[in-house]
């Protein structure tokens, strides 16, 4: 089945003018910063970033073409029950603004790994390090780049690696150039136009579908519902959903480089901490915006209003842009999503050179200049560039492109979300039994990875075998830290909550700014929506 999109003038008009504005805004914001783009100036923005960057930055970094393509695949194919992936996060957001960016804004640390080293040991540093870098490139820039090549692919005929390489490119000249800086800025643009093109799609889709009483004429019931059963959906089911989604949530918004380096990048805990609610208030749109489109498109072709069958749910989303839009807004959507897959690969990117250089050649080589050291996270980046576009092909071989994603998340979260939740939330947590924790569950996950992606002989809901992985990586922590007690530092002891409700006594900006007071509203919000799509 042919649906390629038959591009006028006016929209690759629109698709060249987005490409050459990320990239000449990333530039130059590295060349007119380039007396500053030194060090920290050049890794974390010299720590000046504002809230509503901060907030935009995390939102368009988390929502990469994975989201664009598979939640609209997912919409098509079960309804709006993936969408939980995005209403959940705000919670895990919240949990970053509350619990982790204090510490990590007060610890002055330039990564994660430098906090666990502050928090525990060297060691815990630098399994981190492997983690952090591994997830980078095989789970946040792998993914992207193969899920934007299955749209390019869905939408002009290109070839997959040519268009990997093409887009990896241009992301990588303006990372490269303009370090933070000009991801955050760049970043912050994609935001807009991500949100715009995919309201426009989604409004155009609801016009062709009769509304909302056309959409629920048009599917079954239970494809509205958020909270479904394991029957229904072996691997979102809601039991799955409450105990093993804060497992890999917490894992990838508050204790995952690649997200949080913008808020390293803060200018003072206010901001850290605001800059996270702010995104989790955007995070409520993607059930809407890129859930809702895939269920659409399903209710249309169900309803007889779009031709074919779709072969590739895969490629739902270019299948939508093709039979929906009209000429010139085909282009702006198509820009919606490069802004998508270029966001997320210019934060995967940055962060992978800051942790390099941070936590691997400077203390290899203590006496580097900050000149030095920039000079070799731009090495870095295209190493990692090359990396990305070797093991991005082989993710085809996965079911579907965000079961993928998050079933390597699901093997990979466990460890890491013990260890930084006990560091923060329990003072006897030890050195010793950090290490050992991250070495038993990453090898558990391996085990379990291994028996499921490689041997095909693990069939248990990628979800709760999360959520028993970080079960059983407590119980060793806890043990183990029992039998071998930390020796705190006076540094270390200051980056312990004494008890979680220590986190909610720091003071905020007064009014509606306060953090704690955006919190609750962003707790009720939600609140709201799950009993109105139970």
């Amino acid at each position: 089945m042919d649906f390629r999109l038959n591009i006028g003038l006016y929209d690759l008009l629109i698709v060249v003018a987005y490409l050459a504005a990320m990239v000449f805004l990333g530039c130059w914001v590295g060349l007119r910063q380039r007396k500053k783009a030194v060090g920290s100036g050049y890794f974390l923005a010299s720590k000046s970033l504002l809230w509503p960057w901060i907030g935009l930055s995390l939102f368009s970094t988390n929502i990469s073409t994975i989201e664009l393509v598979s939640m609209a695949e997912e919409g098509y194919k079960r309804g709006l029950v993936y969408g939980n992936l995005e209403w959940m996060a705000a919670l895990t957001l919240i949990v970053l603004a509350l619990f982790f960016a204090p510490f990590y804004i007060r610890s002055n640390v330039s990564t994660l790994p430098g906090f666990l080293l502050k928090r525990y040991d060297n060691r815990c540093r630098v399994f981190e390090v492997v983690i952090a870098i591994f997830s980078a490139i095989f789970i946040h820039t792998g993914f992207a780049l193969f899920a934007g090549a299955k749209v390019m692919e869905g939408l002009f005929n290109m070839p997959i690696m040519t268009s990997m390489t093409i887009i990896l490119l241009l992301t990588g000249l303006y990372t490269i150039v303009g370090g933070l800086k000009a991801v955050v800025l760049t970043d912050s643009l994609a935001t807009v136009v991500l949100i715009s093109g995919s309201i426009i799609m989604t409004a155009i889709g609801f016009h062709r579908v009769g509304g909302w009483e056309g959409l629920t004429a048009s599917v079954e019931p239970a494809r509205l519902h958020m909270l479904r059963s394991a029957k229904d959906v072996p691997d979102m089911s809601w039991y799955s959903v409450f105990l093993g989604y804060p497992i890999i949530g917490i894992w990838y918004f508050c204790t995952d480089q690649t997200i949080v380096q913008r808020v390293l990048g803060a200018k003072d805990v206010k901001h850290a901490q605001l800059g996270p609610i702010f995104a989790g208030f955007i995070k409520i749109l993607p059930v809407f915006i890129f859930v809702m489109p895939g269920l659409i498109c399903y209710a249309l072709i169900r309803n007889g209003a779009l031709p074919d069958k779709l072969e590739d749910s895969a490629t739902t989303y270019a299948y939508l842009i093709a039979h929906i839009l009209p000429a010139g807004l085909q282009g702006v959507v198509a820009a919606a999503m490069l802004a998508a897959l270029m966001s997320t690969l210019s934060s995967a990117l940055n962060s992978i050179a800051t942790v390099f250089c941070y936590d691997i050649y400077k203390p290899l080589r203590p006496e580097t200049s900050d000149r030095t050291l920039v000079r070799v996270g731009r090495i870095t980046t295209l190493v990692a560039m090359l990396l990305a576009i070797l093991w991005a092909p082989r993710i085809a071989r996965f079911e579907s492109i965000l079961e993928g994603n998050t079933m390597m998340i699901c093997y990979v979260a466990p460890s890491i979300t013990a260890v930084f939740l006990a560091g923060v939330l329990w003072k006897r947590a030890s050195a010793k039994g950090a290490f050992l924790t991250l070495c038993a569950g990453t090898a558990m996950g391996a085990v379990v990875f291994i028996l499921d992606f490689v041997l095909g002989k693990w069939n248990y809901s990628f979800m709760m075998t999360g959520f028993w992985l970080f079960v059983l990586c407590s119980v060793i922590l806890v043990v183990t830290s029992l039998v071998y007690p930390h020796k705190h530092t006076r540094e270390s002891e200051r980056l312990t909550w004494a008890n979680p409700l220590e986190a909610i006594r720091t003071p905020g900006w007064r009014g509606l700014a306060n953090y704690k007071f955006l919190s609750l509203l962003l707790l009720a919000v939600m609140a709201l929506l799950y009993i109105i799509f139970d």
